[in-house]
């Protein structure tokens, strides 16, 4: 400005906005070449780098990083923005677009005692309940199924709506179960939740009457496929990671539990998913087929978890 000034020249107009800060993350170049260098990370594209190239790999749509953009605008002062609407701008992009599958994470047996023997039945589910053009897919039951562990408890608190000893839970797009055994290992921990079914309680073709209040997702134990699941979350373990290392390193505050990897079993369907392709795993969150798949082996990253009403409540004590 002084320059221009006295030498009378040319004054252009000059806008200064401050960099954009997320918590729970650092945006400095020169910590991030740390976190790669040092590895940390597995590279710039890590889905948990807050880079471009590490988003893209996460399964974050250019639309999303758009919204987002637009949601907090350009400021002038530096502040920190709350990673939750970056987070809020991919489920509500991805709630509109994504298919719908069912993924079991961590599995337990459940097993349909009065099932006919041999008897498989395709079930109709909706792709995308937000969008009817993207049409139905038909998922194989049969008596033996795979839920989520943490979908059962042989005893449970009063809020608890999901399946428990002499309880019923609606399995999705299946048939309403009735719980009434569990069987343990020799060190009291449960192998196998054993439940009866009611056949007039079929999805979509319900005649029973029957009202229960929790539903859960499963898939078929004979006819699931195994892919391989890692589950991002957030880099650092603090909400800002460089105000909380004024007595030491950023680097003291890597959340050790950013990265976990799994087995899951997943219906049929999900088994042609190709790289890049986004689906959620009902119930569970967002996932996006990662370029490290094969032929032989499906590589999903999650992008982004749902919301967890029970998980919310159980951590506020409210049982």
């Amino acid at each position: 400005n002084w320059y221009c000034e006295n030498l009378g020249i040319h004054h252009p107009r000059q806008i200064e906005f401050a960099r954009l800060n997320m918590t729970f993350t650092v945006m400095s170049k020169r910590k991030l070449l740390q976190l790669v260098k040092e590895n940390h990370v597995t590279g710039w594209d890590d889905p948990r780098m807050p880079t471009l190239v590490g988003l893209r790999r996460r399964g974050y749509t250019p639309e999303s990083i758009r919204a987002f953009c637009a949601d907090i605008g350009v400021a002038k002062f530096n502040s920190t923005i709350d990673v939750i609407r970056l987070e809020n701008s991919v489920r509500e992009h991805l709630n509109s677009v994504a298919s719908r599958r069912m993924a079991v994470l961590n599995p337990i047996k459940l097993t349909i005692t009065n099932w006919p023997e041999g008897k498989v039945e395709m079930m109709n589910a909706t792709n995308n309940p937000e969008d009817e053009s993207a049409g139905n897919r038909e998922i194989p039951f049969s008596g033996e199924l795979y839920i989520e562990t943490e979908d059962f408890r042989e005893e449970a608190p009063r809020k608890f709506f999901r399946l428990k000893k002499g309880g019923s839970v609606r399995l999705r797009s299946g048939y309403i179960v009735d719980c009434h055994d569990v069987v343990k290992d020799e060190d009291g921990n449960i192998t196998e939740v054993l439940c009866t079914y009611d056949p007039e309680t079929k999805s979509g073709e319900d005649t029973s009457g029957r009202k229960v209040k929790g539903t859960i997702h499963w898939v078929s134990r004979e006819h699931a496929k195994k892919v391989t699941v890692r589950n991002y979350d957030r880099l650092f373990k603090v909400e800002n990671p460089d105000a909380s290392s004024d007595t030491g390193s950023f680097l003291d505050h890597l959340n050790p539990d950013s990265l976990t990897t799994l087995t899951a079993h997943v219906e049929p369907a999900l088994a042609e998913a190709a790289v890049g392709d986004r689906v959620q795993f009902e119930r569970l969150g967002y996932y996006v087929v990662d370029p490290d798949s094969t032929d032989g082996e499906l590589v999903f990253n999650r992008i982004v978890p749902l919301r967890d009403t029970w998980g919310k409540i159980e951590a506020k004590g409210k049982k």
